[in-house]
């Protein structure tokens, strides 16, 4: 009995209705090739802000969405290392961090290198550096045993839902084969948000790896867009949108991998998250707009090293964004420093008008910046 879709007898030829899909594409292109037409105005060093705003974002929310949070300010630390930017005031990055920024940029910057076997075992690696997932020790750099069987499941320990079993074992290398020669047939020759959409869906129906399957078809999903575009740089994040939707993601991927070869319903769904993430990075791009406008208009203002980070990082949360807004004490965590330097500096950023201070007296007294008038 047929009951997942790597069992149809005509796996994997996918299909879908044209018409329905043409259409969502058609505005989801419209829309993209507005985008790059903003971001092409914004200079070599705004560019590179902004990539990195989308980058850290990228990082953080897919692997959000397989349950593992990453440290904010490590990622941010890792990406500006691996895009030359500043690290003044960064936490220290971790190595999973490292690993996937790694693994993302290797994808993008070096789209036009060809997809392997090998390249693809080398990425779930660096995903994976002590060779544990949590507490349980995985298979990395290659691909899993034939036993037990892959599943996705959910639910208390007895009582386990199955939502998806992936394809035996032994018939990975080469359903991944059959995979990796499709891609290169069809680059160039289907349309772009198209090719990454079945590419992404098809990935994660096989499950090739122990772990880090979904990270690596939403690394796929990139690398298709980036071949696509011709660019290293993304302006949008597609795993920040699933992440806001994280709950229908699921759902429709699931339905799919039960419902036969018809992936219309996972089209469709897909196209429109791409639609709405491109949306949502006017708000990225706006931020990193914000920022540059904010450190021209204190250009000539001498600040430490300390007070640079603590401005960035409000600067990051956006006003009103910082929650319970600035304190001495906070202030004092981020930068390791006294009360006395802590107050000091704090009050110098008064002084020089960079800082305000919200409502509020005593023991509630916090600041947020002085932030500049919209443009």
């Amino acid at each position: 009995m047929v009951q997942y879709i790597w069992q149809e007898e005509k796996w994997p030829v996918f299909t879908w209705h044209s018409d329905v899909v043409l259409e969502a594409l058609s505005r989801c292109n419209f829309k993209r090739g507005q985008l790059l037409g903003r971001v092409a105005s914004l200079g070599m060093e705004l560019g590179l802000e902004a990539q990195a705003a989308v980058l850290a974002a990228e990082v953080l929310q897919t692997s959000a969405i397989e349950g593992h949070s990453l440290d904010p300010d490590s990622v941010r630390s890792s990406v500006a290392r691996r895009l030359g930017l500043p690290e003044v005031g960064l936490a220290k990055p971790d190595h999973y961090a490292d690993g996937l920024v790694d693994v993302l940029l290797d994808a993008t910057v070096n789209y036009n290198q060809r997809l392997t076997i090998e390249r693809l075992h080398g990425w779930q690696a660096a995903l994976f550096p002590t060779g544990f997932s949590g507490l349980h020790r995985i298979i990395v750099g290659g691909f899993r045993k034939a036993n037990p069987p892959m599943q996705v499941v959910s639910g208390p320990i007895g009582r386990e839902k199955i939502h998806y079993q992936a394809p035996p074992g032994e018939s990975i290398e080469k359903e991944v084969t059959l995979f990796l020669q499709w891609w290169q047939k069809t680059e160039g020759q289907l349309d772009g948000i198209l090719r990454s959409a079945i590419a992404g869906f098809w990935f994660v129906s096989i499950h090739p790896y122990e772990d880090g399957n979904g990270r690596l078809a939403r690394v796929i999903t990139d690398m298709a867009l980036a071949q696509d575009e011709r660019a290293a740089v993304r302006y949008y994040s597609i795993s920040n949108q699933i992440m806001e939707e994280r709950q229908k993601f699921y759902e429709v991927l699931e339905m799919c991998q039960k419902g036969g070869l018809d992936i219309s319903d996972w089209l469709i769904w897909f196209i429109g998250c791409f639609e709405r993430s491109i949306t949502r990075s006017d708000d990225l791009i706006g931020n990193v707009l914000q920022k540059a406008r904010f450190w021209e208009s204190h250009s000539q203002k001498q600040l430490s090293k300390r007070q640079c980070k603590v401005i960035n990082r409000l600067l990051d949360a956006g006003p009103g964004g910082f929650m319970g807004g600035l304190t001495t004490k906070k202030y004092m965590g981020m930068t390791k420093t006294s009360r006395a330097t802590g107050y000091r500096e704090i009050t110098d950023l008064l002084d020089k008008k960079l800082l305000v201070q919200n409502p509020g007296k005593g023991r509630s007294v916090n600041y947020d910046l002085a932030w500049p008038d919209p443009q």
